[in-house]
């Protein structure tokens, strides 16, 4: 199994982006990559709070799509660009 990791800084007023883990799992789904299971935490890096999205990925169909493609998919969806 193969875990993403994603970090999202959280707002001033602790408000975390809702749309995050949305556009994580619409960018696997795109890939056609399944997710076994994700968990959200938040954590506290020296003065600031993060969000933590651990993801790990299914891959029982036995085709794989790299690691590196995933991550680019997930980047450009975070950021708002297309696919």
């Amino acid at each position: 199994d193969r875990e993403l990791l994603v970090a999202n800084p959280v707002e001033l007023s602790g408000k975390g982006r809702p749309l995050v883990f949305y556009d994580i799992t619409l960018a696997l789904k795109m890939l056609g990559t399944g997710i076994f299971s994700a968990e959200i935490g938040r954590h506290m890096i020296g003065d600031r709070e993060w969000e933590v999205y651990r993801v790990l990925l299914d891959e029982g169909g036995g085709f794989s799509v790299p690691t590196n493609q995933i991550e680019e998919a997930v980047w450009k969806m975070l950021m708002g660009w297309e696919l």
